[in-house]
């Protein structure tokens, strides 16, 4: 199974460079800029009319409609062939997915949560996951902001990545400066910043394939 991963294109999706073929095409969330409904339809109809056989998308911190509008949002990517997954799972040909919108605490925006939430929707993340598509890092992985010299990933979610036996992908975006593809040495997990967009909002991060 070939995973095509991309995040944060923040309404530039028509710009972004060519998304190769793949079986199943994951949005790690931030796929609107302005997080209006009407931002959601322009993306969910080009999302939705791309030819991957399977189409998985979370929200990320931008994506308020999925929070002040999740039914309409919700009904508007299940009537364009999209899978839109907030603390839910999606088997695709045995391969378990979950999706996990939810990110420490930033400013006023969309799916913050404070650490003793965090840790109970963690705590739903069935063991069977194969595959983990968070909008947010976990702390230290893919997770750095050289301009303040930090690693800004959640706690909780590395926690509950260390306590999952099955996964094999953790896929995020959220910070940008951090785009990029690791193996972990101890155990192969593989983990994936897909963030689209530069920490300039340029569209110019190539999507990143992952083989299962």
């Amino acid at each position: 199974m070939r995973l095509i991963c991309i995040s944060d294109t923040h309404s530039l999706h028509e710009n972004m460079s060519p998304i190769p073929d793949g079986d199943v095409l994951i949005h790690a969330g931030d796929c609107t800029g302005s997080g209006s409904l009407s931002a959601l339809d322009e993306f969910t109809r080009w999302f939705g009319s791309l030819p991957h056989s399977h189409k998985i998308l979370i929200a990320g911190n931008h994506d308020f409609c999925f929070e002040r509008l999740s039914t309409d949002s919700r009904k508007m990517c299940e009537e364009r062939g999209i899978t839109y997954l907030r603390g839910e799972s999606a088997s695709i040909r045995g391969v378990n997915f979950y999706g996990f919108p939810w990110q420490p605490i930033y400013r006023y925006m969309a799916f913050n949560a404070r650490e003793g939430e965090l840790k109970g929707r963690l705590k739903l993340v069935p063991e069977d996951t194969n595959v983990l598509i968070s909008h947010g890092p976990a702390l230290h992985t893919l997770d750095y902001i050289p301009s303040q010299r930090a690693h800004v990933g959640c706690r909780a979610l590395a926690e509950r990545i260390e306590k999952l036996p099955n996964l094999k992908v953790h896929i995020c975006g959220h910070i940008h400066e951090s785009y990029g593809f690791s193996v972990r040495a101890s155990d192969g997990l593989k983990c994936v910043n897909a963030s689209t967009c530069t920490e300039d909002y340029k569209p110019i991060n190539t999507p990143i394939i992952i083989d299962l």
